[in-house]
């Protein structure tokens, strides 16, 4: 009975990141400086610079957009996974028990 369900809940989680991999999110930064797009499986899938934005002497004001612009865009992949994650968990429900561990 478990070993079932178990299996079941591999082939869910290889579901659910197939799925995460096809969200797209992404975060510009500095009027267009900075472009960079992740999935929902946090994984970062491009970072685009536009020169001509920046101030090219200085690479700690760079360094500092990217660091502020991955953290958002890290951000927002994290909330899709949940919202993707909580998604699943109210289809596993029964009909009529989605508010049963606080309103999933």
């Amino acid at each position: 009975m478990f070993g079932n369900l178990m299996g079941d809940m591999e082939a869910r989680k290889e579901e659910m990141k197939k799925k995460l991999a096809e969200i797209k999110v992404n975060e510009t930064s500095n009027g267009g400086a900075i472009f960079i797009e992740a999935n929902a499986n946090k994984e970062i899938l491009n970072i685009s610079i536009d020169k001509s934005k920046l101030n090219s002497d200085d690479i700690e004001e760079l360094e500092d957009l990217l660091l502020v612009s991955l953290n958002k865009v890290l951000e927002k992949a994290s909330a899709k996974e949940a919202e993707e994650a909580q998604n699943m968990i109210s289809d596993l429900l029964p009909p009529g028990m989605g508010n049963l561990f606080g309103g999933l």
